[in-house]
């Protein structure tokens, strides 16, 4: 059995990983097709989708993994009704998409893909906007990553790039006169 597991991965977590773990205990093979690659350098989306695909795929090698998966892209359309379909023309065949997201959800099941959830694990601090913000704060963040996919950020800048690209360009660097 193939599962299929869609995420921006905005950075790929702990909690990521610890999913794809729990989806290979059930299926022989899993796609993990990262979403809204067409997104970079924005606050919700600060890394490209190589930077993304590097921190999975380098995540799945150290954890031994690698071998049972597969690492695929898909650029965002904006008609959720097509959606599935455009998921569909670019990826191998799959026979359950894992997913917790309640859109997607619906949407792969309305088309009559079998649909499950995945557990969470350390739901609290496996949170992409949460590991963002705290990276953006440049410490402590690097405890919610695999070791592979934090040597990808810091190689990359990361946090760095999210302190930039969370600045405004009016009146930030102007002393008030007095």
């Amino acid at each position: 059995m193939i599962g299929l597991f869609i995420g921006r991965f905005q950075p790929f977590h702990n909690g990521h990983l610890e999913a794809v773990k729990w989806m290979l205990k059930k299926c022989d093979e899993v796609i993990i097709l990262v979403g809204s690659s067409q997104f970079c350098y924005e606050k919700e989306n600060p890394f490209t989708v190589g930077e993304r695909i590097e921190m999975i795929t380098s995540s799945l090698k150290a954890a031994g993994l690698w071998q049972k998966c597969q690492v695929l892209f898909l650029p965002d359309v904006q008609n959720n009704a097509l959606w599935v379909v455009h998921v569909n023309s670019l990826i191998p065949n799959y026979d359950l998409v894992y997913s917790n997201n309640p859109l997607t959800r619906t949407l792969f099941e309305e088309s009559g893909k079998k649909v499950e959830s995945i557990p969470f694990h350390d739901r609290e601090n496996c949170d992409g906007t949460k590991i963002r913000n705290i990276m953006g704060s440049g410490r402590g963040w690097e405890r919610y990553m695999p070791a592979a996919a934090v040597e990808v950020v810091k190689r990359v800048k990361g946090p760095e790039r999210l302190k930039s690209i969370g600045k405004g360009d009016k009146f930030e660097d102007v002393e008030e006169e007095e």
